[in-house]
């Protein structure tokens, strides 16, 4: 399951993001470095599709996916010089796939900031430099290291790695992030591996106040950065009313959907994933692949043997099986799909695999 680490300064939210992620219950005091461990939740992605084809096929149960939320301490200035526990912290970050910066634009007298008042232009060029510098001694070792091997001897693998780092490094030393570097197919998946802070993605979540919701805020944060305005508050309240009054409300603010599944929805984009579906009268479920993931590699979500054994997938796209209103009506009219081995699974395809077992 892929991780998505809640970063930030201290006092910005993301423990109260976090727990109303998960409704877990984790340590959201009012003071730096609450968090020291992270903690870890399961999050179930939002998907509307699951209970109209649940509906249809009469499903005893819904399975939707999920991506796991790390909760990781505030970072603080000179972080990557072990400022506040730095090396710890930027080592979790390390190990997820993907970012959600958690960015104070709310004003409240009796939350401090690390700071002395809110600037969140200055709070994420803090923590952009904290990474970036974290990944120039990263990328300076990597660096010698390769040119010493290369002195030994030329290799492919080598040259495109060097030219790689050296794009990189030019980036990081100008005070920009890793994932400004304009890399080929082939060297990105030279330096995939090392796992570089600011090459990953990043979805920036505005933490507004109450009374800034419904607000426009085109770029806040510039037109290069994904950015989110989330009123962390207000979707705590949400999450903790029945159902049906959630609806209400948000209906009532003129809202399709909460900013938290917005929110989730987002991060499941931003990690180049799609779902696929499977529908019964057992279940509705919803299945993870990385996106250009073919046939046999999305039978194997389902079972690892599956991919071995794979013969061809029967395919409908969900809206097309919903028309027809069940699997014979669509066969009937012609609607589901034979494919062989070399089909890219899409976003929202109902897939029957047929296997040799």
């Amino acid at each position: 399951m892929l991780q998505v680490g809640i970063v930030g300064l201290p006092n910005v939210g993301k423990s109260t993001l976090f727990k109303t992620l998960t409704k877990k219950q984790v340590a959201c005091e009012n003071f730096p470095f609450c968090t020291i461990e992270p903690n870890v939740g399961v999050v179930e992605v939002p998907d509307h599709r699951l209970a109209i084809l649940a509906k249809l096929s009469v499903s005893a149960k819904i399975i939707p996916t999920a991506i796991e939320f790390v909760d990781i301490a505030g970072l603080v200035k000179g972080a990557h010089k072990g400022e506040g526990l730095g090396n710890k912290f930027l080592a979790n970050i390390r190990e997820v796939d993907m970012i959600v910066h958690v960015v104070r634009a709310f004003e409240d007298t009796n939350v401090h900031h690390v700071d002395g008042g809110v600037d969140p232009t200055r709070d994420v060029e803090t923590i952009e430099i904290e990474l970036a510098m974290a990944d120039i001694d990263t990328v300076s070792r990597r660096l010698d290291f390769v040119e010493g091997h290369l002195r030994a001897g030329r290799t492919r693998a080598l040259e495109l790695e060097q030219s790689a780092l050296k794009k990189i490094m030019a980036q990081l030393e100008q005070g920009k992030m890793a994932m400004t570097a304009s890399l080929t197919d082939d060297e990105k998946e030279t330096i995939r591996s090392m796992q570089l802070l600011s090459r990953k993605p990043i979805l920036y979540v505005m933490n507004i106040g109450e009374d800034q919701v419904g607000e426009v805020l085109e770029h806040p944060l510039g037109p290069d950065r994904l950015t989110l305005a989330l009123c962390v508050k207000l979707e705590s309240e949400i999450v903790e009313m029945p159902a049906e009054e959630q609806e209400i409300f948000l209906k009532g603010m003129g809202l399709q959907e909460s900013g938290l599944n917005a929110m989730i929805t987002k991060c499941y984009r931003l990690l180049n994933l799609v779902t696929f579906l499977t529908t019964g009268p057992t279940e509705t479920r919803a299945w993870t692949v990385r996106c250009g993931a073919k046939a046999p590699e999305a039978a194997g979500a389902i079972h690892t043997d599956f991919t071995k054994h794979f013969i061809r997938a029967e395919v409908i796209y969900w809206e097309e099986l919903v028309k027809y209103g069940s699997e014979v009506a669509a066969k009937e009219a012609g609607k589901i799909r034979i494919e062989g081995k070399e089909y890219v699974v899409q976003d929202g395809d109902v897939c029957h695999f047929r296997v040799d077992v």
